[in-house]
Formats: C-alpha cells, structure tokens, sequence
C-alpha cells in the first residue's frame, strides 16, 4: 500500500506579541444584559479579548503588555460592577469543604438572598388571597395590604432598584431596570388611587383577572401585583442561584478529590504535612485507603488502586514498583513508597479541573447571538412598553388598562433565560463528563461533535492496548496446552524481551506458579533454551530448533504461517529433541474495543483505521473489531495528510489518538479526541480528553456532547420563544402583571431545571 507523500509546509507566520490571561470574578450582575455590557466596554480596552459569563459570573480576559489587570478591574467597576482576581484555593477543612463555601451556604449571597424571599413570601401572600377573594376584603382591607406590600416593593426588590440605579447612572438598562421601574410604577399607582382617588374608601372591593379589565383608574389599586412580582422573581431568583450551584457541583467536587496531608519520608522517619508543601522527588507513603497525594512513581511496594473518582472505571488497577499512580486515587490493599513527579496545578486533578473550568467559561457560537441579543433587548422592550402605554391610550382613553398593560410588558419581557441557555447547560454538561472520564475542552466542541461522520482510530495504544499479548496456543498431538505454557512459559519468564515478557505473562494468568529453570541462555536473535524440570526446552523462532535439528511438524508450520499471515508473531517451543507446539504473540485488541465501535456505528459514524504497521496486521485487528476501511503502512508524519483527503473528500472527521505521532492528525480533525493514557502532547492537541483510555469512552463522549448541545438549543428556543409569545400578549392586555412576574420567573427556572437533566446522563 502507497503512503500519502505530506504536504509542503507552510511558510512560518510572524510571531505576535505575547498576551497574559487572567480571569476576574466578577460581582453584581443580575441578567445577560449585564454580562454583555461588561464584555463589551472590556473588548472595546486596546488589546484586550475578553468573554464574561452570566452563570459562572467570571469574566476571562487575554490582554496586551500595554494592559495592567488594574485597568481591566478599574473598567469593569466603571460599568457599575465589582471585579477582583479569584483568591487562592483557601485551606480546606478536615471534612473537605472550603470555609468560603460554608459561609457561602449559610451568611453569604445565598443566605441573604433566601432570607429576602422568606419575610417577602409571608408578606405578599395575604395581599394577594385579599386581592383574589373578594370575600377576604374587609372595610379598609387596603390599607392593611399596602402596610404589607410596601416593605416588599421596598426592601424585597431593593437590590433590583439598586441594580437599576446603579445602571441608569452609566447610561444602560437591564432586565432589574424592567423589575424596578414596573413594581414602583404599580406602587406609585396604588399610592396615588389611595391618597388622592376613590381606593382609600371604606368598603372598596375589587375582583380579580388573570387578563387586565377596565376600571375607574382612581379607585383601582396593584399593590398585589407589585408585591407579588417581587416575590415571583425572588424566588427565581434564589432557585435560579441554588440551580447554579447545583451545575458547578461537578467541578467543586473535582476538586475537593485531593488529599489534604500526607507522610513524607525524611531522613527515614515519616513526617506529615499537608499536600501543598510537597515538592517533586519528594518520597511519601500511602497506607491501604489513603489517597495518594500527587502524580508520582512507585519506589516501594504493590496494590491495587481505585481510580474511580477520576476515570469512572470502578475495577481498581494493580500497580507495583516503577508504576506510575496518579494523586487523588484510593490505594486500596498494600503499603505504597510514592515519589513525587507533579505536584500543584501540574497534577492530573489540577489540569482536569482547568480544562472543565475552561469549558465552562467558553461560549458556543449560538450563545454569543442570545448575549447580543440580550444586550439590545432591554431597551427595546422599555420602549415597547411606553409604546403600549400610548397606544392603550390613543386607543381606549383607559389609563388604568393602559398602565397595567405598559407593567406587564416590563415584567414579562426579562431576558434571564436567554442569558442562562448556554452556560447552565455548560456548566453541568462538563461536570458530568468530568466524573465519567470525560474532558471536554469548550463549547465549540459541541458543535463539532453534531457534523462529525467518520471517525479515524490510531491502532496502537488507541484499538489495542500497546502492549505485546499471548493470542493463540496450538499444541502437537499428545501436549496438553498447560504443559506447553508451563515449561514454555518457565523458560521465557528468564528473558527481558517483550514477546518473551508476553509469553510468560499468558503462561502465568493460564496455568498459575511457573517453575524455575535448573539452566537458562538467551541465545541472541534467535530464542532461549535450558533445563525445566528435567526437559532441554527450546523456545524461539524456528531457525533455533533448526540447528538442533528439529523440525516443525505440518499442523505446526500451517499454524505459524497462518499467524505470521496475519501479522502476529510465531513462537515455536521444543523439548526432549520434538517440537511441541506453537505460541503466537500480537498487539492485544482492548476487551471493550469491538463495542465501541458498534456503539460509533449507532452514532452515525463510520470508522477508519489508521496505523503505520503493515497492512496484514491492520485488516487483522479491523477484522476482529469490525471496521471496514483500514489505511495501513502510514508513517508519522503523514497522518494529517490522511485526515486532510478524507476532508477534500467531504468528510467531517473526528481522530482518537495518543501518541505523539498522533498529536498533529488531533490538531487537523475537525474533532480530536485524545485518550488520557497517552502522551502530554496528543491530550494538549485533542478537543476531548477520555480519561480512563478506552475506546468505549469515545462513544459516551460524543453522545454526551450530543446530548449537551441538544440541551443548550432545547433552553435558547424555549427562552426565545417565550418572549416572543409573552409580549404580544402582554401589549394585547391578555396578562395580568403578577401571571407576567410568575411566568418570567418560572422561565429561567425552567430553563436550569432542563439543563440539570444532564447530570442523569449514563
């Protein structure tokens, strides 16, 4: 088979001024709008790229030499809001929780914002029975409901007022300029009735409608409708907040896996220290069901490791001496001597953590068009609602009807769910893949994941698992299998060689203890020969068994061709002057490979194997995994040059990889997979990282980016489409201002809920 001769480089491009990146945590905001204004007086800076995100309420900036993070805060407070550089990880309690976190659940944001809603929950609900049941409406009954109303409108909604105020003096609107001015506007109103009109009378009564009716605007009163809205949006706005928390579980918990001490080996004695004073090369011990502390290299002892917490897999992995663990693993049975080999943000945890925050910062395209249109909205609909105003006027000569339909119009139209689509989905999207092995690296992979419709699959380390396996064992008439493995077996468990290494390893996990050999030589390229149990064994190519003049007998030889045929390794042992039986040694295929690809199939995609080995091989291991396309005999450097003809073809081209010769093919590929057992390189170039490296994952991955999207575009047409519907109505007079409020409120709610629906993805 031909290999693809590579493309001529391209000519190097200049190189750019470097730029720093720092993200800011930004404070205040309340709607889309608001993170669309900071964003937008940030990129308007020289030099500055900036994305501020609604959900995370963080704002990541990449900046110039020209730029001090001191400018990018003093910006941002110049827009009205507050803006600092997120503090260092705080020293975490014994049982696992940050002290900022325990004060967060408690006194902070959350608990404030809880308490507001309680005292205006139990003030607003008798204004609105009395509203609602005529029955209730006693003589004077008005005044008891403004004397409840009014701590609501004012103190309730005091931090949508002090958002609007602030907002009005740098020149902008948003979604609490639409609350503030609509629950004072109905205050006002319902003031105004009382003190100058007929509502303060003895024996006023009035009814209720879910639509607006007309009545004489001087004894019509809306303190239900101001105090109800306030409530209404309140507790969206604290089941929005507790939702919020909710969809950054995942990454909290990411990092909350690591240990907090460990017992460090200095000058032979245990010391304990807590994590962070560790450095590399330093040597730890971890005791059975200890976390290990850091990413590091087994110096002493063996057991097994639950990796669960990091890869999903919950079978725990044998490790022993010059074993590579990874920190935030379970040690499970035995007493393990670590030497450090990463620690900090270096850590697997650490750079997983950063890739699932990255993500959750980042915007998908269709998210940048709901921020823009967030930013607009705001004062379209303030002009919607004078327009309303005067149209109801103009047109029926009713002030009362026409100032209801003006605060339905304001209260109906926020745009929270618009600003909320993207990142709650993002947010819980990520998180969930991080607890299933599933890294994934920002929103526009998403995308990527809908077009793909071929995917390319490295073989080695990738299809199969790397390393050299016992495969097939064909024994002469009259030699049990077990007797071939176990003096065959014996013999080679003497030899450092792979394929000597794989052959004692299969003989071992089939037949159990091996002998010891009585003598032992290598005989170099050719095999080994000895003494086991009183049999001159010979195991190697047939060459060796050759010069002592032993032949292979036909079902043997047929047996070794048929294997070398396809592209295995053919081992011939032979004891007491007779050939005994062939043992044939490939590249293992990985147990869960064929599944996945079926489960590929099922998506919709078609897959190709890629591999430099030689086409036998490669049609093998197709074969048996149950692909059809196979490019076989590719070299390194001509891997990108594969995936660019399957692009010209028209294809949109996902590649699984991990090695570094894999790197740039994940670079190309319109989607990258990288597997997390692999190479630094192939997971920096790759768009989607499986942890646990196998192939199974893949499939999850995509189906769970899939399923991602799918929710980020279900929440946008919900969100658009409510406005869209919720308007007309408001302007046509169909909407009670306290319905408008609840049906505002339950749609960012709604649109939360629908995006926690991804944390049951299997």
């Amino acid at each position: 088979m031909t290999s693809i001769a590579p493309e001529k480089a391209p000519a190097p491009t200049p190189a750019t001024t470097p730029t720093a990146a720092v993200e800011l945590s930004i404070g205040g905001m309340t709607c889309a709008s608001c993170a669309a204004r900071i964003e937008k007086k940030l990129n308007r800076m020289d030099g500055v790229s900036a994305t501020v995100n609604f959900a995370t309420e963080k704002a990541k900036v990449s900046y110039g030499p020209e730029v001090e993070v001191a400018d990018l805060i003093a910006t941002v407070e110049k827009t009205g809001y507050t803006a600092q550089e997120p503090p260092k990880p705080a020293a975490r309690t014994e049982e696992g929780t940050a002290p900022a976190e325990e004060e967060e659940e408690t006194g902070g944001e959350l608990g404030t914002l809880r308490q507001r809603l309680l005292v205006s929950l139990v003030l607003s609900v008798p204004v609105v029975l009395m509203a609602m049941v005529p029955a209730l409406q006693f003589d004077n009954w008005q005044w008891l409901s403004l004397t409840l109303a009014a701590p609501v409108v004012v103190w309730g909604a005091l931090p949508f007022h002090k958002a609007a105020w602030t907002n009005a003096r740098h020149g902008a609107a948003t979604m609490d300029t639409l609350v503030s001015i609509g629950t004072l506007a109905a205050l006002g109103w319902s003031l105004w009735a009382l003190f100058f009109g007929h509502a303060g009378m003895p024996g006023m009564r009035h009814g209720f409608d879910f639509a607006i009716s007309r009545a004489d605007g001087s004894s019509s009163i809306y303190l239900e409708a101001a105090a109800g809205v306030t409530a209404f949006i309140l507790a969206g706005r604290y089941l929005e907040a507790k939702s919020k928390r909710k969809a950054g579980a995942a990454l909290r918990a990411l990092l909350e896996l690591g240990a907090k001490d460990v017992a460090v080996l200095r000058e032979g004695r245990e010391v304990r220290v807590p994590v962070s004073e560790l450095a590399v090369g330093d040597r730890f011990v971890v005791r059975p069901g200890e976390k290990i502390a850091t990413d590091g290299t087994v110096l002493d002892g063996a057991s097994a490791v639950d990796a669960s917490m990091l890869t999903g897999e919950s079978v725990p992995v044998d490790v022993t001496t010059g074993d590579a663990v990874t920190g935030a693993t379970v040690n499970v049975s035995g007493r393990l001597v670590v030497q450090a080999t990463r620690v900090g943000a270096d850590t697997q945890l650490s750079r997983m953590a950063k890739l699932v925050e990255d993500a959750q910062n980042g915007k998908a395209a269709v998210q940048r068009l709901a921020d823009h249109i967030s930013g607009i909205f705001v004062p379209v609909v303030l002009l919607i609602a004078l327009g309303t105003l005067l149209t109801w006027l103009f047109m029926t000569g009713d002030a009362t009807a026409a100032f209801t339909a003006a605060v339905a119009v304001l209260i109906i139209a926020c745009p929270c769910a618009l600003g909320l689509a993207t990142p709650t989905a993002l947010m819980v999207g990520t998180g969930r893949g991080a607890q299933l092995g599933i890294l994934i690296k920002g929103p526009e992979v998403l995308e990527s994941t809908r077009r793909v419709d071929t995917v390319v699959l490295d073989k080695t380390g990738t299809v199969t698992t790397g390393k050299m396996a016992l495969h097939e064992v064909v024994t002469a008439p009259g030699v049990t299998e077990h007797e071939l493995l176990r003096l065959a077996g014996a013999l080679e468990h003497a030899s450092e060689h792979p394929i000597a290494r794989a052959v004692a390893d299969g003989a071992a996990g089939r037949t159990g203890t091996l002998p010891v050999p009585e003598s032992f030589e290598n005989v170099a390229g050719l095999g080994v020969q000895g003494v086991v149990d009183g049999h001159a064994v010979l195991v190697g190519r047939e060459k060796l068994l050759a010069e002592w003049a032993i032949e292979l007998p036909t079902e043997l030889a047929a047996a070794k061709a048929a294997a070398e045929a396809e592209g295995r390794t053919a081992v011939a042992v032979a004891w007491d002057g007779e050939a005994r039986g062939v043992l044939t040694v490939a590249d293992a295929v990985k147990p869960t490979s064929a599944r996945a690809i079926g489960e590929l199939r099922r998506l919709g995609l078609t897959p190709v194997l890629l591999t430099g080995d030689n086409k036998a091989v490669a049609e093998a291991v197709a074969h048996e995994v149950g692909i059809d396309e196979v490019i076989a005999e590719v070299l390194p450097q001509d891997k990108v040059d594969v995936v660019k003809r399957l692009q010209a073809e028209g294809r949109t081209v996902a590649m699984v990889g991990d090695g570094v010769n894999d790197a740039a093919a994940l670079a190309t590929a319109d989607l990258g997979l990288a597997m997390g057992t692999g190479t630094d390189a192939a997971i920096e170039a790759g768009d989607l990282t499986l942890v646990r490296g196998d192939l199974l994952v893949a499939a999850d991955a995509i189906r769970l980016s899939r399923r991602t999207l799918g929710t980020i575009k279900g929440n946008l047409f919900w969100a658009f489409g409510y406005n869209i519907a919720a308007l007309p109505l408001a302007a046509a007079g169909l909407l009670n201002p306290m319905i408008a409020g609840a049906a505002m409120a339950f749609s960012s709610v709604f649109v939360v809920t629908n995006s926690l629906r991804l944390r049951r993805f299997r």
